[in-house]
């Protein structure tokens, strides 16, 4: 059987001072077959460039910057897959520029999407979301923080919104930051809404589509993503955790850097 094409999707936005971590992560995959598309989303500092030195450092020629102008992380998320799908990748993730992928994050995905018998036959998934060790927190707060991801995920499988005889299986919560799909189901779904991270959470509305589409996703626990807790250092946890919830929370700068 034919490998199949797996591309990376990394939505930036005034990364300049803090992507580095992430850029190495990505460096780092124990499989290192697969092309990254940056998505520079109007940075006003100098993202873009720091990425493409990087990749020109490290003669990593699959990386590519591109750029989409109008803001949100559903827009940029979702120039990016199709710019992806129009090079021909058929396998298609998603980090963000703040994020840590384990090490074995590529090969997972890569296994969980890639057709049976070689692969698990999965057309959709969401990894596990666990805190960044390396911005300060104590371990408590760490698991605190964890725990509340898995509160949210509770949330979200009972909330009216995500129940209804037109999806064909349960609710999974698949955070942006750590998910993937297949490029034909991506476009069958009509991908991530173009909107702001203030008018809708573009990756449950994915799911959500999905679900009406196909039963075959899953949580898979060994997709492991490490995301950063700079939104609950600067809003607390009980606004970060309302923000996540149909943004009852609404404060007046939501692009925390």
């Amino acid at each position: 059987m034919k490998r199949e094409s797996l591309a990376v999707i990394v939505p930036v936005f005034n990364e300049e001072r803090g992507i580095h971590p992430t850029l190495q992560y990505l460096r780092a995959q124990q499989d290192r077959d697969f092309d990254v598309f940056f998505v520079d989303n109007d940075s006003t500092d100098n993202s873009a460039d720091v990425i493409r030195s990087y990749a020109a450092t490290h003669e990593l020629s699959g990386w590519h910057v591109i750029s989409e102008p109008q803001k949100g992380t559903g827009a940029a998320s979702d120039t990016g897959m199709r710019a992806a799908i129009a090079a021909g990748h058929t396998l298609l993730a998603r980090t963000d520029a703040d994020c840590l992928p384990r090490l074995d994050w590529t090969a997972n995905i890569r296994a969980a999407l890639t057709p049976e018998p070689h692969g698990d036959g999965l057309e959709f998934l969401g990894g596990l979301l666990v805190s960044r060790r390396d911005e300060g927190e104590p371990w408590w707060r760490r698991r605190l923080l964890e725990g509340a991801v898995y509160l949210a995920e509770a949330f979200g499988k009972v909330r009216p919104g995500n129940r209804g005889t037109e999806y064909l299986g349960p609710y999974m919560m698949a955070a942006g930051c750590n998910c993937a799909i297949r490029a034909d189901l991506y476009l069958a779904a009509g991908g991530f809404p173009r909107t702001r991270i203030e008018e809708m959470h573009e990756d449950r509305a994915l799911v959500n589509e999905v679900r009406k589409l196909t039963k075959n996703y899953r949580t898979r626990r060994d997709v492991v993503v490490a995301g950063s807790s700079r939104r609950v250092q600067a809003w607390g946890l009980k606004n970060t955790l309302l923000w996540y919830k149909d943004h009852a929370f609404k404060p007046d700068h939501v692009d925390i850097r």
